[in-house]
């Protein structure tokens, strides 16, 4: 485990996404498939981790696509074709007409290419997703289910995202990925505003529960679910926890970049947690993260799939990237009066 403790830096600039979710549960509010993710209370876990309270924030259903994801590559479509058709109703004549001229393209380790495809199908619009060779094809199939094109490259994932970004410049096609860099923010910003759902779900439960976190374990990829959620808490939560952002050991692209003061590129080995498996974080969320985490943290590939087990022990199916957190809550062991919120990013594929 490689552990870093950081002191946040004093905010002297905006950020660069919305942190409010009053756009994204705007839309949702229309959406038949919608509801709030469950919060579990695992108390039979909490008694052997040793802390007073484990909260779960289950996305293994979310919307029937089975990630958190879910709320921000199809938010990020519906806004995209609600600016080009001027029109906040979708499912207007309008809207139909602007989607039906629009193709979205986007690099995916699996779940946001399902959030992007969905939103897609569902506004009328076209999509091509890319997956790297180490992307099951069980990932592939769904998408196909979802009318979207699959490509596969050889490689890893930053190979299927410049492979993404070299096709929507050849074919003129809307490049819609979860990560950000230089002159590239916008679009990741929206998908980052969707995520901020997952936040306002649970700001809502503790406040009516009266009790909040101490901790929160915050997984990370490239890094935009751990940023969006860090940010809403600092902005919104009435009480405010300790940030934990975990990430594979094969690779620690946010603690490398906040280590460096600067975006890192971190080197490994292909892992097990196949969605938190980037080597290169988001700018969005590196220059958000740096002012609101507090700790991060590594775990290997054997103690995710150890969490797994224990999850599955205790009635939730997930992968080794859904169970990294509370790997991680295993190592930190923050101790019998902490108070730890967990996300179970997705479902088992």
């Amino acid at each position: 485990m490689l552990h870093h403790t950081h002191t946040p830096l004093r905010a002297t600039t905006p950020r660069l996404f919305r942190t409010t979710a009053g756009r994204p549960l705007a839309m949702l509010r229309n959406c038949p498939a919608y509801e709030a993710t469950p919060l579990h209370r695992l108390e039979p876990l909490a008694g052997k981790l040793e802390v007073a309270i484990l909260w779960a924030k289950d996305e293994t259903q979310r919307m029937g696509l089975g990630s958190f994801k879910a709320l921000g590559g199809a938010f990020a479509v519906a806004q995209m074709i609600s600016d080009v058709a001027a029109t906040s109703d979708l499912t207007s004549q309008q809207a139909r007409n602007a989607a039906a001229d629009m193709t979205f393209i986007t690099a995916s380790a699996g779940n946001h290419g399902l959030s992007v495809a969905a939103g897609a199908r569902v506004f009328g619009a076209r999509a091509v997703i890319v997956f790297s060779t180490s992307v099951p094809e069980s990932f592939a199939e769904r998408i196909r289910t979802l009318n979207a094109e699959v490509v596969r490259v050889d490689g890893s994932y930053e190979d299927s995202v410049a492979e993404a970004t070299r096709l929507a410049e050849t074919e003129n096609w809307l490049l819609l990925a979860d990560g950000s860099w230089e002159g590239y923010i916008e679009r990741p910003a929206m998908v980052m505003e969707g995520y901020t759902v997952l936040a306002e779900e649970c700001r809502a439960d503790f406040a009516m529960a009266r009790l909040w976190p101490t901790h929160v374990f915050l997984q990370a990829g490239v890094g935009g679910l751990a940023a969006a959620v860090a940010a809403h808490i600092r902005e919104f939560w009435d009480e405010q926890p300790h940030i934990i952002v975990v990430e594979p050991d094969a690779a620690p692209c946010l603690m490398a970049s906040v280590k460096a003061g600067g975006l890192t590129r971190a080197e490994g080995p292909l892992s097990n947690m196949g969605r938190l498996d980037c080597k290169d974080a988001s700018l969005i969320a590196y220059d958000s993260l740096r002012r609101d985490a507090q700790s991060f943290v590594t775990v290997s590939d054997e103690e995710a799939a150890e969490a797994v087990a224990l999850y599955a022990r205790n009635g939730i199916t997930t992968t080794p990237s859904g169970a990294a957190t509370l790997a991680a809550l295993q190592l930190i062991a923050p101790g019998p009066d902490s108070r730890c919120l967990l996300i179970v990013s997705e479902g088992g594929t």
